[in-house]
Formats: C-alpha cells, structure tokens, sequence
C-alpha cells in the first residue's frame, strides 16, 4: 500500500483552507498533518474543525503559528509544505522554499487552475498585482453595469474567516445586520459594508462549493471580488487583473500578482489621476512583457469626503484600510490624499499614542509613517484603536477605511468619512463589460 504523503499547508486563514478542500478532503494519497498561520493576527492555535475536514480528520486539523515551521516539519514529519496565501515578495517566497528543503520537505506552489471551482453561472473575477490596488472599487463598478443591464450580480468574496469557522462556513451578507451577526472584524466589514449599502448580495467564509451553490440561486453573473493579489476560487469567464502605478514594479516581484496579471483578460491600471505620466508608462511597460494579449484600460480612483469643513485648516489624525497600508506596503493611502487635497492644517503623527498590538504595528510594518492603519481583528485590538484615537491630539478624524468607524467604537472626535470610486477613462472598460453581458445573457 502506498505510503501518504504528510502536509503542510502554509495560510493566513483563506486560500489555505480552500486548497485543502479542493484538493486534499477526502484524498486518501495524502495526510494534511497542520495548517500554519501568518499575516493576520490571531488566527493561530486553531483547529480546522472535523466538521469541515471530512471523514479522515475526525479530529479536525490543528493550525499552528507559522514560526513554528522548522520544528513543525520535523515534529510532524511533514513530505510537503504547500504555499497557499499572497501578497508575498519573490524573495520571501523562496525563503519558505528554503525553511522548508532546509528541514527535509518538499515546497510546493499550487497552479490556481487546479483549484478553481466551475460555476453554471457567467464569472467575471476581479484580482490584483497588489493589496490595495482597487479591487473592491473595480467590483462595485462591475456590479453597477450588471445592475444597469437588468440583470443581478452577486459578489463572492475571498474568505476572511477570522472566527468560529464552522459558522462561518458558508456566509450571506444583505444588511449590515449581518455584520454582527457574523461579528466582522473591522477588514472584514470594509470589504463587505460598501457593497450592502450599494444593495449587491455578498457570499463569503469557508467551504467555497457550498458558498457558489447558494450564490448561483440568486444570481445572474457571478462577480469574485479578490483578496490581496491572490487568484480567484471560481473559474473566471472574464478575469480583471487591477494594477497599481504607485508600486510600479511590484507586478513583477509579488506573488501571486504576477501570476494574476499573467492570466489576465483585461490588465486595469487604476490611480492613474495620482501617479506620474512615467510610473503609468512604466507600468504599461512592464504588463507588456508579461501579458501582451490582455486589453489594457486606465481608470482614475476618485475621492471624495462627506464633510470637508472637518479637514480644512483643522489638525487631523488619518486613518487608512488597513490591509493596504500593512502587508499591502503603502507608505499612505486615500485619507491622505484627501486630507492634502482638502487643506488640513497638520496630519498629527499617531505613532506616540500607539498602544498594546497597535505600536507593534508599527514595528513589524516600517514603511508605516503618520497614518493610522485601521486594524480591529479582536475586541482586544478595537479598544486599542479606539485608545489611539482617543488620545490623539487632534480636531478631527479623516477615515478612509470603507466602513464606518463610528457604528464599531465611540470616538470623542468628529470623523470625515474619506469615499473612493473607479473612474474608468474612455468607454473601453464599460464597453467590454457590457459585450461580456450580451454574450453570456
């Protein structure tokens, strides 16, 4: 009888738990011995629970903390460490390869084909070359067109199951409701939160077979709307792949961005109205050599904020989507931008009232300057963001995180609420949106 093969499966709560269903639940070759957890706080000494882990693991399946790799490997005797989250520089990718040859096992990266679920309905997937690059801001407009034709799109969104997984195995979001009956962490809502309040059904959590299920019932063309710069768990009929000109370069030393960009129909260089003419012409260039098949449209990312008269000539403390500004590498992002463009006084440096898990923020993420990244997965973390922005010395909040702080915690400063949408420029976009509509009606 042929030995198993014992794995590894290295995550961040995500594409991790969706490779093991697709390709290791119920597959006898194989032995998934732990799952590692890294990138996003708290998701570590878990268990996968036997209630999703199928028939051979009627224990479920213990995640660990990715540190613990190289003792791992060999505690466990594992044959294969499997890479299964993103945003990851090439070098950091290779690292892990190393760790893991290092300690005696196999490192494989997993093609996305393999692991892409095939759906009765029209797919359009939005993915990026980065985190925060606009893919959210992309799906929305997707779904507008969609909804403007008549028909009904329903977003699935990449998995961000932070909590009790076996209830968060299949999640429907209509209503903000629903945010706290799921009890969202602040990234969670901000991916969810602009498209219930644009009344697009939103389907996420664990088991993505089931998710697509339910979401084919209710829907006309699926959109994906991606996490990070991972690839889409849906076989796409149109795959948009969003990059980004202020990281011009990152498209080509990030995985799986490059992966994404390489597979792309449609290549959107979006931020246009805040990049150079030569980061635009760079990065057309560099998608070239990657991709010189897909259709290459420009889009501005456009800002707006619903109370100006709290950032102009006003001391203000900036918040921004955390993802973005974290593993997502930027130095700054929307609340920035908007307060510059709105005249603030001063933006007050947060980083001397950083507390608890919220200074080893900025810690771990250097590139951080004086901006506050939205960061709340645990009740813990939400009262040391609260602490911070209560005790900065400031007139006001800009917040560009897209959901509303002030419905998670009670802050003692007036927040302008920083909004931004996709502008494609010309009617290219619209128009490929629009034939993929009529062709697949």
């Amino acid at each position: 009888m042929k030995e198993k093969k014992r794995v590894i499966i290295l995550g961040a709560a995500g594409r991790d738990f969706h490779d093991f269903n697709t390709l290791f639940r119920d597959n006898d070759n194989y032995e998934v011995v732990g799952f590692t957890a890294n990138q996003i706080p708290y998701i570590s000494n878990r268990t996968y629970p036997k209630e999703l882990a199928g028939k051979l693991y009627p224990r479920g399946i213990h995640i660990y903390d990715e540190s613990e790799l190289p003792e791992l490997i060999k505690k466990l005797n594992a044959d294969v460490c499997i890479q299964a989250y993103s945003d990851l520089p090439d070098v950091e990718v290779m690292h892990k390869a190393s760790i893991a040859n290092a300690n005696g096992a196999d490192f494989w990266l997993v093609s996305p084909e393999n692991t892409m679920l095939k759906s009765s309905k029209p797919v359009i997937a939005v993915c990026a070359v980065r985190t925060g690059s606009g893919k959210s801001q992309t799906s929305r407009y997707v779904a507008a067109l969609i909804k403007k034709s008549g028909k009904v799109p329903v977003v699935i969104r990449h998995p961000m199951p932070y909590g009790d997984l076996k209830k968060q195995a299949v999640q429907r979001f209509s209503s903000v409701k629903d945010l706290d009956k799921y009890k969202c962490t602040i990234e969670e809502r901000e991916d969810y939160e602009p498209h219930i309040r644009n009344r697009t059904i939103v389907y996420s959590g664990v088991d993505y077979a089931k998710i697509l299920e339910e979401a084919e019932k209710e829907a006309d063309i699926i959109i994906w709307d991606g996490g990070n710069n991972d690839a889409s768990f849906i076989k796409p009929d149109l795959l948009i792949t969003v990059a980004d000109p202020l990281r011009v370069g990152n498209e080509l030393t990030y995985y799986p961005g490059e992966t994404v960009a390489r597979m792309a129909d449609v290549l959107l260089i979006n931020k246009v109205n805040s990049a150079s003419e030569l980061e635009v012409s760079q990065l057309k260039r560099n998608l070239a050599k990657i991709n010189s098949k897909a259709t290459v449209v420009l889009a501005n990312s456009t800002i707006s904020v619903d109370n100006p008269s709290l950032i102009e000539g006003k001391r203000v403390l900036v918040v921004e989507d955390g993802p973005t500004v974290t593993h997502g590498g930027m130095r700054f992002g929307a609340a920035t931008v908007a307060a510059k463009n709105y005249n603030a006084k001063e933006i007050v440096d947060p980083r001397k009232y950083a507390v608890g898990s919220i200074k080893q923020a900025y810690e771990k993420y250097t590139q951080l300057g004086a901006v506050l990244p939205a960061l709340g997965y645990s009740e813990k973390q939400i009262s040391e963001l609260k602490a911070v922005i209560n005790n900065a010395d400031c007139d006001s909040v800009v917040s560009a995180t897209p959901t509303n702080l002030s419905h998670i915690i009670e802050v003692d400063k007036p927040i302008a609420q920083v909004s931004y949408e996709l502008q494609p420029i010309g009617k290219e976009f619209d128009s490929i949106i629009e034939k993929f509509i009529k062709s697949h009606a």
